[in-house]
């Protein structure tokens, strides 16, 4: 795929090629309703279009929608896309498989940045201001039979999220992991995160995972 990034929107990077390799795996038809989570460049968005599935990209950047939008355009393929925060503009509807990658990175502030590149992966100082509320949300916006693919990385509670979706009701595995070095944002952090226990000391790598989770008919 051709891929456009506006300054200040997420590079797609290892989590965005692991999700859009794990969506790979799944079984898409022509048809069916795919969310993508915090779309960004509309990696994601546009591979689950290359199967003929009905594809709604939601990001609370409106630059980010912008790049997606021209992205599937030069792509010939086609994405609705939505502004607001997380699902609230799809409330009411239902989808076969939604797909996120959120930003989770554990940063200082306890309050998510409104501008800047940073809202693209500060998440609170655990990482899991959004990824706790996916947990809990999304699974309602799941056909039966329906998928959530999240990806995150290990610093931010691999089993937490496992354990927030089971008690929502679904079935969860891991299915897709990649260790890799800390980038730029990670590295700068590493001292903070050796301070919080988030890290050993010395350890300078994170694992990416994919946790699919599926509601049951």
């Amino acid at each position: 795929m051709r891929l456009l990034r506006a300054p200040g929107v997420y590079r797609a990077q290892d989590d965005s090629e692991l999700l859009v390799r794990s969506l790979g795996h799944e079984r898409l038809r022509e048809g069916d309703e795919v969310l993508d989570l915090g779309t960004g460049t509309g990696v994601v968005a546009l591979a689950a279009a290359g199967t003929g599935a009905r594809v709604t990209a939601i990001d609370v950047s409106r630059r980010a929608l912008a790049t997606a939008w021209i992205n599937g355009a030069l792509n010939r393929r086609h994405i609705h896309v939505r502004q607001g925060d997380l699902l609230e503009p799809v409330r009411g509807r239902r989808f076969d498989l939604i797909a996120s990658n959120p930003p989770y990175v554990p940063a200082a502030d306890s309050a998510l940045p409104t501008h800047g590149p940073a809202r693209a992966w500060d998440a609170g100082p655990d990482g899991r201001v959004l990824l706790d509320r996916i947990c809990r949300t999304a699974p309602d916006f799941l056909m039966p039979g329906g998928v959530l693919l999240l990806v995150h990385s290990s610093l931010c509670g691999i089993g937490e999220s496992r354990r927030a979706l089971r008690r929502a009701g679904l079935r969860t595995e891991v299915v897709a992991r990649r260790r890799i070095p800390f980038g730029p944002v990670m590295a700068a952090r590493a001292d903070w995160f050796e301070e919080r226990g988030l890290v050993e000391p010395g350890v300078r790598h994170e694992e990416l995972v994919v946790i699919r989770s599926v509601r049951p008919v």
